[in-house]
């Protein structure tokens, strides 16, 4: 899981597919978090993308680094804890000029059952599962 979080940092944006109804959605975001073992990822709870998590939990990350990209997918469960929020927030001092772990908008979710496949052209591709 810290090769995936590592990639996502490095990439700086990767893509969320959601899926809203039968359409599906696709955003850039930028987090990607460790905490207690989990990756997070984080956003606003006005957003439709939050709406569309809490109806469909199933999603997909995509990010592309040169000759390489790296896939997640699995369910992206809410962790509505205040210190989940702040530690995401910790590690991004950039995102707190926008949201606070107490302003009932910043929301932070958690991969699981995930599966990151890591591929190239020039390599088989790499299968972790978290």
């Amino acid at each position: 899981m810290e090769q995936v979080e590592k990639f996502l940092k490095e990439a700086d944006v990767y893509y969320l597919a959601t899926m809203e109804g039968d359409q599906p959605r696709v955003r850039p975001f930028g987090t990607a978090h460790i905490f207690e073992g989990k990756l997070y990822i984080q956003t606003g709870k006005v957003k439709g993308v939050y709406k569309q998590l809490k109806e469909n939990p199933k999603a997909e990350i995509c990010a592309c680094i040169k000759d390489q990209w790296l896939r997640v997918s699995g369910e992206l469960i809410e962790d509505d804890r205040r210190e989940a929020c702040q530690s995401m927030l910790d590690d991004y001092p950039s995102l707190q000029s926008m949201y606070s772990a107490d302003d009932g908008n910043t929301a932070v979710f958690y991969f699981q059952n995930a599966t990151a496949v890591f591929s190239s052209f020039q390599a088989e591709p790499e299968v972790i599962k978290f």
